[in-house]
């Protein structure tokens, strides 16, 4: 498996997520009540997979193997990346906060969850993209396979150091168990 191979298939399960915001939204909207424990797993699968597993990859491996190759951080696509993961966190930051406040009794902190799931779905659909058709590409010319394997290693501490063994398991359980109350409905 190529590293590129790697994060596209993250990319797939971070898309089910968004899918399944995109349904909690709604019910948010429609003023149905939503289980706080749900919304916090959404949110632990944010922070912990796609934020510091995935873009952990990206920011402290992959970055770092391009800007080797010859591709200038600042002012190209990897600065692109890294202000869209930052502007990525700001959303993050916006749903903790409101579920923090439903979680207390303000049934109408929700209000303010859903623009900010709004937003990030948007956000990480267009990044999504952007980095399986032109980052991605980029990283297969200009990384050797034999590189890109080294990479892999890379990729398997970042995920032992930060989420710990057994827990990227555990979140996609989690996602698939969301999935099947969200969106079967």
């Amino acid at each position: 498996m190529k590293a590129t191979e790697q994060l596209k298939e993250e990319h797939e399960a971070i898309k089910l997520l968004l899918r399944i915001l995109e349904k909690v939204s709604q019910k948010i909207e429609a003023k149905e009540e939503i289980d706080s424990k749900h919304l916090e797993m959404m949110l632990e699968f944010i922070r912990l997979f796609a934020d510091k597993c995935h873009h952990g990859k990206e920011e402290d491996v992959l970055f770092l193997a391009l800007e080797k190759a010859g591709i200038p951080k600042e002012g190209g696509p990897i600065a692109v990346m890294l202000m869209e993961h930052d502007e990525g966190r700001g959303y993050v930051r916006g749903m903790v906060e409101s579920i923090e406040h439903y979680r207390k009794g303000d049934r109408a902190a929700l209000a303010k969850f859903v623009p900010n799931a709004r937003g990030y779905a948007r956000l990480l659909t267009q990044h999504i993209d952007k980095e399986n058709n032109v980052l991605y590409v980029m990283v297969e010319m200009h990384i050797p396979p034999n590189r890109q394997k080294e990479l892999l290693k890379g990729f398997e501490k970042i995920e032992a150091e930060r989420i710990g063994a057994g827990k990227h398991e555990e979140l996609h359980e989690s996602l698939h168990y969301l999935g099947n109350i969200y969106l079967k409905s």
